[in-house]
């Protein structure tokens, strides 16, 4: 049956976030609570007037308390933000937290300081949980990945497909063309006909990343595909692809097997009629 590429993508998912996509509390927690007893020490600098002193006290009884101060301003590496200091040097945060000189300097030049003594922050604890969630954001995309192999696992569930997940290209040595660089595919499914390597992804929004994956697929198709008992499958879905319409047709016409969550049936009928094999 020919494809048809204007109607595979007026079918394209609007999107696949389920309400669990937008927050991971769970990870939140874990980050928040690594470094709490470090937060509820760093508490005592709320409502100081002499900040100074108070820090000294703090560092003589622990430096190591004010390793977290990144946090306090939604930064997680110390050791590779830089920064640019009050002399106009480039340097990198953690230096910031060797001395107790050092560490009022932070705290003034951040602005810090007039959140501690005007106690706008209550408890530093529940203050990095707020900023944490903030910087959970940017997982978004990871977990939009997630959600799609989630959702086709779902479908191959419910069709009793045997299928194997995260599997590496080091387990088909016999695909040369694959090179020494390990490929990991999101499915492998085995029938009496051919081995299908499955790469599934989603994207809500456009970005250099879909032209990119869009070539790179292209081209692992090829080398894939050249092995008569071999077929790379690639199941993509989501609204981004309109803004890289072309460079998804153009993989679309290289790659015979390209599917969305609403034609992955064909594709199921299809690896049935061959017979699965399971437990390989």
């Amino acid at each position: 049956m020919p494809k048809d590429f204007e109607k595979f993508i007026s079918q394209l998912t609007e999107t696949n976030a389920t309400l669990d996509y937008f927050t991971d509390f769970n990870k939140i927690k874990k980050n928040v609570n690594k470094i709490a007893i470090k937060l509820n020490q760093l508490n005592y600098l709320i409502g100081q007037t002499d900040l100074k002193k108070a820090i000294k006290e703090i560092y003589e009884e622990n430096p190591k308390t004010f390793d977290v101060l990144g946090i306090l301003i939604a930064v997680r590496n110390n050791k590779e933000t830089k920064t640019l200091n009050k002399n106009g040097q480039v340097t990198i945060i953690d230096s910031y937290f060797n001395s107790p000189e050092s560490i009022y300097e932070f705290i003034e030049e951040t602005g810090l300081i007039e959140i501690f003594r005007n106690k706008d922050v209550k408890n530093l604890v529940d203050y990095v949980f707020g900023i944490e969630v903030g910087l959970d954001t940017n997982a978004r995309k990871n977990r939009v990945g997630k959600n799609m192999s989630k959702a086709v696992s779902l479908i191959f569930d419910k069709e009793n497909i045997y299928y194997k997940k995260e599997v590496e290209s080091t387990v088909f040595p016999e695909i040369l063309s694959l090179g020494v660089d390990i490929k990991r595919f999101d499915f492998v499914i085995k029938t009496k006909l051919k081995t299908y390597l499955i790469e599934t992804n989603f994207y809500n929004s456009s970005g250099s990343k879909l032209n990119e994956t869009a070539r790179s697929y292209s081209d692992l198709a090829i080398k894939i595909n050249q092995y008569h008992n071999y077929e790379f499958v690639w199941i993509t879905d989501g609204m981004g692809w309109l803004a890289a319409k072309n460079k998804l047709e153009e993989a679309f016409n290289i790659i015979p097997s390209v599917y969305n969550l609403k034609t992955l049936m064909a594709f199921i009928d299809k690896i049935k009629a061959e017979n699965i094999v399971s437990n390989w």
